[in-house]
């Protein structure tokens, strides 16, 4: 549905983009992530032809953004960023002017704007002047332009910024929605809601593709050790002593415990992803007369696979 291959953008003798190249398929959710200044939102100006690039090509729908920008501009919905208003317009009337431009059937238009404000929550504001809005509700009304003529793309830059929590919630439930007959490329500063809402995720920084992987599969790794957390009442000198005769337990570490008293100790450690190092921990603990209060696997998140790519810097919009 969106094929990227090689794209490259130069602003003065500044190299943004260096040679990109990612592909996403019909129906997929894909997050789009990156630390500041990583490219993101240069690569989606691209590909929604608001930019051109100065070396290689982007696809979308098989409709090439040199070649045939405009089928591309009608098989695209997309919201950046900081959403460009007409802030003198009501609610109901800058949809509709929006429906037109982007050539929504006439017989289709009241329908299509009734549905856009209904799943975007800004029926009851639709009479409203968008100058009057608060940050979140324009935010809805970018959202609801970018849906406003069905397109089979979505493209989503920091969908939820703005939004209070009921509100993020919403628009995430939303956003899954879609991908059930959309393709969503989606921008977004917030790992959680990545891992809430996409199949997969592709990571940019300093302008080329650092990795693009299923969430699955990232979470599994490639590693063949698993992190544990451990939490047992009992002296945490005598804990540790007993903890590193356990055999297959690596990179043992206290972690420090803020419930449960001072005789609580707090321990991650590594051990073999197939072995019994957990049972054993467990039969250790129970032996030596403490209570086992946790011990859990501690699944591999997707702020661990940024930090492994890019480092400690968190993603903000680029």
């Amino acid at each position: 549905m969106i094929s990227v291959k090689n794209l490259t953008k130069y602003y003065a003798d500044n190299l943004a983009l260096d040679r990109v190249s990612f592909e996403v398929e019909a129906g997929d959710i894909v997050g789009f992530l990156g630390p500041n200044g990583a490219g993101k939102s240069t690569t989606m100006k691209i590909i929604t032809c608001f930019l051109p690039p100065s070396a290689g090509r982007a696809k979308v729908a098989e409709y090439d953004i040199i070649d045939s920008p405009m089928e591309v501009r009608r098989r695209i919905g997309y919201m950046p960023e900081n959403v460009p208003l007409y802030t003198e317009m009501r609610v109901r009337e800058y949809l509709s002017f929006r429906a037109k431009i982007k050539d929504v059937p006439r017989k289709e238009r009241t329908a299509r704007i009734e549905q856009v404000m209904s799943r975007c929550w800004l029926t009851h504001v639709q009479r409203q002047t968008i100058g009057t809005l608060s940050k979140g509700y324009r935010q809805r009304v970018g959202l609801a332009d970018a849906m406003v003529s069905d397109p089979e793309i979505l493209i989503l830059d920091e969908p939820t910024i703005g939004l209070d929590p009921n509100q993020v919630r919403q628009v995430r439930e939303l956003v899954k929605e879609l991908g059930q007959d959309h393709t969503v490329l989606v921008s977004t500063h917030i790992l959680p809601e990545v891992e809430m809402i996409c199949d997969r995720v592709i990571i940019i920084n300093n302008g080329r593709i650092a990795m693009q992987d299923s969430l699955a599969s990232l979470r599994k790794g490639s590693s063949k050790h698993v992190e544990y957390y451990l939490e047992v009442k009992g002296p945490a000198d005598e804990v540790d002593r007993v903890l590193r005769t356990v055999e297959g337990i690596t990179e043992l570490s206290a972690h420090p415990v803020h419930h449960g008293g001072d005789d609580v100790a707090g321990f991650t450690f590594k051990a073999a992803r197939e072995g019994g190092a957990a049972e054993a921990v467990a039969a250790k603990m129970v032996t030596s007369g403490w209570s086992v209060r946790e011990l859990r696997r501690r699944e591999r998140t997707l702020e661990d696979v940024f930090v492994e790519v890019v480092g400690r810097e968190l993603p903000v919009s680029a």
